[in-house]
């Protein structure tokens, strides 16, 4: 009973070695790409205020939630993201950082120049995204697939040949730059009280460049 079963187990690895030679002679593999460019329709920012003492820093932690809020920045849409306090110096001692999203509804320059305040530290850009951004990757992928499909297509036409079921359908790179930080932003790190905006710079999100998504896909089909 053994050698038949050890006989069976040769005969179904030596078939399925078979099969697997007769797919591989009998395929195309090709790589589709696509791309595209989405407008960012969201800016998170990166917000750090300071004070002396706790007092001060919520008085100021006040005006920077009006400020905001006279911009149309909803409350929910301010994050709390850190506080620190250092007890080795009497200036600045207490320190608090936020992030807040502003849509494209929002008057960008005129949040720079009300929140040109001594008490703000820095004002950067942490995130440029679309809200709707998941969409657009399936359909890019989707592009991606159909181009490789296209590509077999053709290729197989020039033989005589036609395009069969797909065997294998890898995604071999996933590439976005949602990370976009234009020229108009310039990150400020430092304690010094920030600058006056720039009147001459455009703050809008028309001075933002798309993200830009990529995507490629790597497919084996059946020669017929």
């Amino acid at each position: 009973m053994k050698l038949k079963h050890f006989l069976l187990i040769g005969a179904l690895t030596l078939g399925s070695f078979i099969n697997a030679q007769e797919v591989k002679k009998n395929a195309i593999e090709v790589t589709g790409v696509a791309e595209m460019e989405v407008e960012p329709d969201e800016i998170i920012f990166s917000i750090g205020i300071k004070a002396n003492n706790k007092n001060d820093l919520a008085d100021n932690e006040k005006k920077l939630f009006e400020i905001l809020k006279n911009a149309g920045v909803k409350n929910e849409d301010i994050k709390f993201k850190s506080m620190y306090q250092n007890i080795y110096i009497q200036a600045a001692r207490f320190t608090k950082n936020y992030r807040f999203t502003v849509g494209t509804k929002s008057n960008i320059s005129k949040i720079f120049e009300d929140l040109n305040q001594k008490w703000v530290t820095s004002l950067n850009i942490a995130e440029v995204k679309n809200t709707k951004i998941a969409d657009f990757r399936k359909a890019v992928k989707i592009n991606a697939l159909k181009a490789a499909k296209e590509k077999a297509d053709y290729l197989l036409e020039s033989m005589g040949k036609k395009t069969g079921n797909a065997i294998e359908i890898v995604e071999i790179e996933d590439y976005t730059s949602d990370m976009i930080m234009p020229v108009a932003y310039k990150a400020r790190t430092s304690n010094a009280p920030m600058e006056m905006a720039d009147a001459s710079v455009d703050y809008s999100f028309d001075n933002i460049e798309n993200i830009k998504l990529k995507y490629s896909i790597k497919t084996r089909y059946e020669i017929l």
